[in-house]
């Protein structure tokens, strides 16, 4: 009898040391809920008023899109003023080349840093270590007038170029932290069995997949949503990008606050999706860093 009243109140005390646990993590849910609210405010309340007319814009802002308010006059004049279909093209294509340009030379460079010791490794390491420090930005007027003396005024090349110069530091010294985990064992039996280093490359490269997909959305939405270099180096109508040209529904008198909205919410629509998309793999990639 008393070996079963102890395996029975044996649930009963174990139990008890969770209470604390369970309210601590209820703490950090309603914490982490709430963080997570006032982050997609913005985004759903652009969205909603997107759908809105202009007198429901100013009159009611915080309310859904009802019947008497319901309008798609911004998208109408989204379409009919502006090429937003080429806009959203030239930031694909710039975003897309950029991205792939900075993930294959950034893995490659971080391969190589992580893999082979040589003479100037750690001042080459930490020569692009600068380019996070130090703001591209601070480059434009001897940008403007390398591109310009190339030609490359008004194309997109030059902004893919841009960039990727600008993406290049924070991949290869990510990168390179995760490469450094991969056991040489690993690569050494490669070696042995006669694989070249291009393959042993592509050996190592889905082993930092968690690592890639955090390097591919902290560069590709500085890049969707960059509006200074567009404006510098590629302002024609041509070579327009999303945010771009969502400033031309801005005056100085008046400003289509109808249009604006519709132009935003389409444009915040491939970020999420990319977020979406790689969620999990971001999230590990940061918890991974996290603990290394």
């Amino acid at each position: 009898m008393s070996w079963a009243r102890a395996t029975v109140e044996q649930p009963a005390a174990s139990r008890a040391p969770s209470q604390p646990h369970a309210r601590r993590a209820f703490g950090v849910y309603a914490v982490l809920t709430g963080y997570a609210a006032i982050a997609v405010f913005p985004v759903l309340l652009i969205a909603l008023n997107s759908l809105k007319d202009r007198a429901a814009i100013f009159g009611q802002p915080y309310l859904p899109p009802l019947p008497g308010t319901f309008s798609w006059v911004g998208y109408q004049t989204m379409f009919s003023r502006a090429h937003f279909e080429r806009y959203f093209a030239n930031s694909a294509i710039v975003t897309g080349t950029s991205m792939v340009l900075i993930l294959l030379l950034g893995a490659m460079a971080a391969f190589a840093l992580a893999e082979y010791r040589f003479r100037g490794n750690t001042w080459v390491g930490l020569y692009l270590a600068l380019g996070i420090m130090i703001p591209i930005r601070l480059g434009t007027v001897s940008i403007l007038r390398l591109m310009s003396s190339l030609g490359l005024v008004n194309t997109l090349f030059a902004l893919i170029l841009v960039y990727t110069a600008q993406g290049l530091p924070i991949a290869v010294f990510v990168l390179q932290q995760f490469m450094r985990q991969v056991p040489s064992d690993l690569k050494d039996a490669a070696r042995i069995d006669g694989m070249s280093e291009y393959r042993i490359f592509g050996l190592v490269l889905p082993l930092v997949r968690p690592a890639v997909a955090t390097v591919a959305v902290f560069t590709m939405i500085p890049i969707w949503n960059d509006l200074w270099f567009p404006l510098i180096l590629a302002p024609g109508e041509a070579t327009k990008t999303v945010t771009l040209g969502a400033q031309q529904f801005i005056g100085q008198f008046i400003s289509d606050w109808n249009a604006i909205l519709a132009s935003l919410t389409l444009a915040a629509i491939p970020v999420l999706v990319v977020y979406a998309v790689f969620s999990r793999q971001l999230i590990r990639g940061l918890t991974a860093g996290a603990f290394k």
